[in-house]
């Protein structure tokens, strides 16, 4: 028979029990000792060292977690490193006699990378509310279309599904198209008659400067005695020259010259509010 001869000392366990606990990714190293040694050692470069050696250990779990918000606008490149500095901040603030670092790294590096997304990645600066707005009007969506077949969620289905009212979700779903803009020579339509961004874009119509200046100049040329009226209008409506107004009306052309300074500047001033000058001498 066959006898165990192995003794043990008090206070140690048994091998069976000192198994280190279940992984649930290949990525989680076992590195419980490493970081209980970490919690013991001052400032300096022995914890510098070991800060090192379970940073990258981990560095991989930190990846995989990253590859989880690729194809959303940012760089895997970008994203890594975004995770790795989740991971370095994860390390400092573990305490090791409140369970696994996996449990607690996850959610932080995670953290990080939704606060990457949340503060650099938006083309404009977007109110918080509205970026959780954008993000629960998402995913509602997609929960609400995840059977092949259901038609795209109307406004009113999201704010039953979310709790929200009309108008949030119709400010997430605004917010939705706005997570990065457009160059304005993105093109619209191709082709021979494409146009571009910048081609909708309106421009300041002039025609509107030119419509309150007649209505502000009105009242005034009605003061105007008829004659001086006559000239205004042959001058700047049929285009007629001082010397054709003067031999029209049988005057001096310096005399239609002061006629139409003089009335130009009474009506200026009406229509700037200001006190009419002395009506002009025929």
């Amino acid at each position: 028979m066959l006898t165990d001869t192995s003794t043990s000392r008090p206070g140690t366990p048994d091998i069976a029990t000192a198994a280190s606990p279940r992984r649930t990714h290949d990525d989680a190293p076992d590195t419980a000792a490493d970081f209980a040694r970490l919690a013991g050692l001052p400032d300096g470069p022995e914890r510098d060292a070991v800060r090192d050696e379970l940073a990258a250990a981990w560095l991989p779990m930190a990846h995989r977690i990253a590859g989880r918000f690729r194809d959303r606008g940012e760089s895997v490149e970008d994203l890594r490193q975004v995770a790795a500095l989740g991971l370095v901040k994860a390390i400092d603030r573990f305490d090791p006699s409140r369970g696994a670092f996996e449990s607690y790294a996850v959610p932080t590096i995670t953290g990080e990378i939704k606060r990457h997304f949340r503060d650099r990645m938006w083309a404009l600066r977007v109110p918080r509310r509205v970026q959780e707005l954008r993000n629960r009007v998402r995913v509602a969506r997609r929960e609400l279309t995840q059977h092949p077949g259901t038609p795209e969620p109307t406004a009113d289905a999201i704010a039953a599904h979310t709790g929200l009212t009309r108008e949030e979700v119709a400010a997430g779903m605004e917010a939705l198209e706005s997570f990065s803009t457009l160059s304005l020579d993105a093109e619209l339509s191709a082709g021979d008659d494409g146009y571009n961004l910048a081609d909708t874009l309106g421009d300041t119509d002039s025609s509107y400067d030119v419509v309150v200046d007649r209505e502000a100049a009105k009242e005034g040329l009605r003061r105007l005695p008829e004659r001086e009226r006559d000239i205004l209008y042959m001058r700047f409506f049929e285009d007629m020259t001082q010397s054709r107004i003067a031999d029209r009306l049988g005057i001096s052309q310096m005399h239609v010259s002061r006629l139409i300074s003089r009335s130009c500047a009474r009506v200026r001033d009406e229509a700037l509010g200001q006190r009419p000058r002395g009506r002009a001498k025929v």
